[in-house]
This record gives C-alpha cells, structure tokens and sequence, in this order.
C-alpha cells in the first residue's frame, strides 16, 4: 500500500469512528434541535446561523438548503449565515471588534422567537460566546453544533449537541452530516 493509500485509509477509520460517536445522545439532542428549528420557522420566526472558517462555510450552507431547498420542494424558510455579509462583518470587526462581529447582528436582526445557531469545533471563540449572550439577552432560542467537550458555548446554549472528538476535521465532517440530517428532517416536516 502506498504511503497515500494509507494515509486514506487511516483518514477513512478516523471518520467512521467520528460519525459513530454521534450515535445515542449526539443523535437524541439533534432530533430535539430539529423538534426546535421546526417550530421557529411554523411560528414565523428565522434561524440565524454563524461560524468562523471552515464553520463559516457550514454556517452558509446551512442557510442556503433552508432558503433554497435540501432534496423536496417545499417553501423557502427564512434563514441568514451572520458570516456571509462582508461588508457587515469587516465593519463591526473595525469600528467594535472581531468579538462583536456576531452578536451586534443577532441585536440588529433577532427577535424573540428566532434560533441563533452557532457553529464552532471548539467551543471557545469569542465572538461566538458573545453571539450566544447575545441571543439570549434578546431571548431568542440558542443551540450549537460543537466539538471537544463543547467548551464555554456549551454552557451558554439552550441545547448543544457536541461531537466528543478532539480532531477538527472530523468534527466539521460530522458537524456537515448532522446539518444534512436536519435539512432531510425539516423536508419531511414543512411543505
């Protein structure tokens, strides 16, 4: 076996053995989150989701099967990746902070009935910590996806559900599996 060959397959088992952590209470905490994102959105409320890096992107996609579509046809649901606006995040990180890029938008763009959705492998950024403070001083519902132990946003968080794994990298896949999981759920709960 070559030296990539190996390198795949020793890649391929760390993952298989990330995703099977998700099974029991990673995947009971997920069904509850879909149980809540459902509900926001028939109440007429948003799903603010944010990320940093890779996090970011996963915030997006999130955003994007919701306004869009995951695979049903169904109307669009009202979702934003707080990370996506360029312009909003370069100001906010100049004229505040890089700490303050997340939550100044959950005060400009929450109200009480929307989720704020944070995305973070480790459970530690700070502009993550201050969106979650953030949404709960605007009263909005608060969930992660996290990593690790779930660090401090898994104590600022109405519901965590946390990827017991110490590798990033497996942790955003799961963290992608969980999001495809929740988008298939919410096709079969809205039309």
């Amino acid at each position: 076996m070559s030296n990539i060959a190996a390198l795949f397959a020793d890649g391929l088992q760390r993952h298989e053995q990330a995703v099977g952590l998700l099974r029991g209470a990673p995947l009971r905490v997920l069904e509850r989150l879909v149980g809540e994102v459902h509900r926001t959105l028939e109440a007429g409320g948003k799903i603010l989701a944010c990320g940093n890096g890779g996090s970011a992107s996963d915030a997006q996609h999130f955003a994007a099967e919701l306004v869009g579509r995951y695979l049903s046809e169904r109307r669009p649901l009202a979702a934003v990746a707080l990370n996506a606006d360029t312009s909003v995040v370069t100001c906010v990180s100049n004229d505040y902070s890089f700490e303050q890029v997340f939550a100044r938008q959950v005060e400009a763009l929450g109200r009480p009935g929307d989720l704020l959705l944070a995305i973070s492998t480790s459970g530690r950024s700070p502009n993550i910590l201050e969106a979650l403070r953030a949404g709960s001083r605007r009263r909005l519902m608060t969930a992660a996806l996290l990593g690790r132990d779930g660090g401090p946003a898994g104590l600022l968080t109405d519901l965590s559900v946390v990827v017991p794994s110490q590798e990033t990298a497996r942790i955003q896949e799961c963290h992608a599996l969980m999001i495809h999981l929740l988008c298939e759920a919410l096709d079969t709960l809205v039309h």
